[in-house]
């Protein structure tokens, strides 16, 4: 065992690659409500960008409808146009200092782009974990106090590794677009 060569380290991080693209699936829409597809929006909120959830309470009373109770009034109309400019495709129905938001059918062609996103989404995600097998490769082939035969089983062990990632994110993908294309 060399001290150069942390596979705990190397492992950890391509499991954060596969968590950060499993995140981001869960804000792409589907066509069923969910709190999470508000969870990247800022709100310019008393000078500061602010996460939309600590300036608003998000429920999800119906399949296709969530709610957003504003808590200061003053903020009702920054955190309508924030969801507006969200790219989300939702557009908010204003009810004192709760807003409504219809989220509607998706079509064929929004879902297919929908299904490119996560593919890009994950192509990312495995960018990534390529990145961490490249250094540990890198770490293995530096460290001098490793025979030939030792390194052999460290760029066996850490291509294992990967090879474990990229599957779990071929597995995350396919997943996610079947339930994009679901009608």
């Amino acid at each position: 065992m060399s001290d150069d060569i942390n596979i705990d380290a190397i492992e950890k991080r391509m499991i954060g690659a596969v968590n950060a693209m499993k995140s981001e699936f869960q804000a792409l829409r589907t066509g069923r409500a969910s709190a999470s597809l508000l969870d990247k929006i800022m709100v310019n909120a008393y000078g500061a960008m602010t996460p939309l959830n600590q300036c608003a309470g998000i429920n999800v009373p119906e399949p296709r409808m969530i709610t957003v109770t504003v808590w200061d009034k003053s903020l009702v109309d920054t955190v309508d146009k924030a969801i507006r400019e969200s790219n989300l495709g939702i557009n908010p129905v204003g009810d004192g200092m709760m807003l409504r938001l219809p989220i509607p059918e998706l079509n064929e062609e929004r879902r297919v782009e929908l299904a490119k996103v996560a593919g890009s989404y994950a192509e990312a995600a495995k960018i990534s974990v390529r990145n961490v097998r490249r250094d540990g490769m890198d770490q293995v082939k530096k460290s001098e106090d490793l025979g030939e035969d030792d390194q052999k089983i460290w760029s066996d062990e850490i291509q294992e590794l990967t090879n474990s990632s990229i599957k779990k994110i071929d597995e995350a993908l396919e997943s996610k677009q079947a339930e994009i294309m679901q009608v």
